[in-house]
This record gives C-alpha cells, sequence and structure tokens, in this order.
C-alpha cells in the first residue's frame, strides 16, 4: 500500500509527532486531536482493519504498545480511552488498522454518539 498515509508515516516518508516506536509499530499525535491527549498506534505493516487477516503477534504489537504510550504520554495514572474504528459504520476514515488512545480529561459517560436516520 505504497499511497496509504500511515503506510507513508511508518516508513518516515510523511512527517508526524512520533511519541513511540519500535520495529514492529509506530505510534504518533492525531492532526485532528479529539481530546488532550490523541495518540495513534499503527502496525508498520498494511491491514486494512481488524478483519484483514491481521496475526496475533500484529495485535499483541499494537496493543502492548497502548501501555508504554499511554505512560510518555502522561495519561497512564489518571486513565485513557482506547478505540479501534473499524470500517466505514464507524468511520474509520484511513484504512490501516489503528489504536486510538485518548486521555488527559475526565471523559462522558457514554462512548458513542449514532447519527440519526
Amino acid at each position: 500500500m505504497e499511497e496509504c498515509l500511515f503506510c507513508r508515516i511508518a516508513r518516515g516518508e510523511v512527517p508526524a509527532s512520533v511519541v513511540y516506536e519500535n520495529d514492529e509499530i509506530v505510534a504518533f499525535d492525531d492532526i485532528s486531536p479529539q481530546a488532550p491527549v490523541h495518540t495513534l498506534v499503527i502496525p508498520r505493516g498494511h491491514y486494512d482493519n481488524l478483519s484483514d487477516g491481521v496475526p496475533s503477534e500484529v495485535f499483541s504489537a499494537v496493543f502492548s504498545a497502548v501501555p508504554e504510550v499511554a505512560r510518555v504520554k502522561g495519561v497512564e495514572d489518571g486513565g485513557y480511552r482506547v478505540i479501534v474504528n473499524n470500517g466505514p459504520d464507524a468511520n474509520q476514515t484511513v484504512t490501516h488498522l489503528h489504536v486510538h488512545i485518548m486521555g488527559g480529561a475526565a471523559m462522558s459517560h457514554g462512548m458513542v454518539q449514532m447519527e440519526r436516520s
């Protein structure tokens, strides 16, 4: 997926505010944050979403990075929300598997807001 924005970020071709990375993942701040802390964790390899035959070791790498990113971003103690938007109905805007880590302020109780038809 040469033209995928997140693949290009993972390869260092597009600048991003990288907060953590290793051989398997890259974590960077969202360019349109919806919380004081809003960081994305992506696998370096391309997978469209959770339904794209993602190997268990990729899931492990992505989700193992979440607590470390929370620590780096200073939200480990206060708490944070972890979200995966999967597909168009979930409003996944970039088709490259990614996890949102959001925190830095108290969040409301409701997790989702549905559009009314």
